[in-house]
């Protein structure tokens, strides 16, 4: 393997010359996430990435909570409550069910209560 010395400087943090390593290509081309699913990932993270959505799913992370009590939480309108609810289901981040004329929402499942907890001890590192 070539050693490359690294330029850092405020914006820029780069290796001074251009070469490839042909043997970590070739070991890690096959394990490569697919574009598809890249997108599909990216297009999660964009989801999580307004502080209004981000606020909801704390709120769910903790209980199931009716559309109305949710929207008294975080002081929005229920629409705009409605509205973001449905934008974090159409990711399947979160779930609803339905009891007489309330309708109740939930994470969807253990795997977005687990990421949401990473971000949290993410950022709190």
């Amino acid at each position: 393997m070539t050693s490359n010395k690294c330029h850092e400087n405020n914006e820029n943090i780069s290796c001074e010359v251009v070469c490839t390593h042909p043997d970590v290509i070739r070991a890690y081309a096959d394990q490569m996430l697919s574009l598809d699913r890249a997108t599909k990932l990216a297009d999660l993270f964009k989801t999580l990435g307004d502080p209004t959505r981000v606020r909801l799913m704390d709120a769910l992370a903790k209980t199931e909570i009716c559309v109305c009590d949710l929207a008294e939480l975080l002081g929005l309108s229920q629409s705009a409550t409605s509205h973001q609810l449905r934008v974090l289901r159409s990711s399947n981040l979160v779930k609803y069910r339905r009891e007489g004329k309330m309708v109740y929402y939930s994470l969807h499942d253990s795997h977005v209560q687990e990421l949401y907890r990473q971000g949290l001890e993410h950022i709190d590192e």
